[in-house]
């Protein structure tokens, strides 16, 4: 009987959903044929079939393994000892996602996805309502050492959640520079947090 190699099954099962991302973004999920994802990912049917028997087993595998990813960031950013290195910490992930040039075409794949798949739709709900339970875990306790919320917690959190929303909807927009929306974004949850955190969160302290 083989045995599985752990590290290769799951390093090729991230190769295929890198593949298939890349296809669904350009094409759609209806646009994109198993065939196609194999080309990409350099393998063959039976081997795609093997990891995903179905063209949906493959949305929801790429999806899920993204919203885990996040559930880990939300995690360790409550777990930080500063909360508002945790915040910071959320919003670099959320940055760094809207910076990818396959956000628009796989935020457009979602939400046709959310409208016709309720096992999605409901993965997809979770992971929002996560992330707006951690913000606001975050928010509450930067209030509690003395930081001036423009809104209570929860409403600081959901004002960033919808900002972070439209920014990913817009960035299928002609025209869309990532960076521009970030440092837009940036300023406007500054305002929201009632301090400019983020720029000396991620500027290098100078020696001496």
């Amino acid at each position: 009987m083989r045995t599985v190699d752990p590290e290769k099954h799951a390093r090729k099962r991230a190769d295929i959903l890198v593949a298939a991302a890349e296809e669904f973004a350009a094409n759609g999920v209806d646009g994109t044929s198993t065939a196609a994802i194999c080309r990409r990912a350099g393998i063959g049917s039976g081997t795609l079939f093997h990891y995903f028997p179905t063209k949906l087993e493959i949305v929801h595998g790429l999806f899920g393994d993204a919203f885990e990813r996040m559930a880990a960031v939300y995690l360790r950013a409550e777990a930080e000892d500063d909360p508002q290195a945790g915040f910071h910490r959320i919003l670099q992930h959320l940055f760094d996602d809207l910076a990818n040039p396959l956000a628009p075409g796989l935020m457009a794949v979602a939400l046709l996805q959310i409208g016709r798949d309720e096992a999605f739709a409901r993965m997809f709900s979770e992971d929002e309502e996560r992330a707006r339970r951690s913000l606001t875990i975050l928010l509450e306790r930067m209030a509690d050492r003395g930081m001036q919320l423009a809104f209570p917690p929860e409403r600081a959190a959901a004002w960033i959640q919808h900002l972070f929303d439209a920014s990913f909807l817009a960035s299928g927009s002609a025209g869309f520079d990532a960076a521009r929306q970030t440092t837009e974004l940036r300023m406007l949850i500054d305002w929201l947090v009632g301090v400019e955190i983020l720029e000396t969160a991620t500027t290098p302290a100078q020696p001496g």
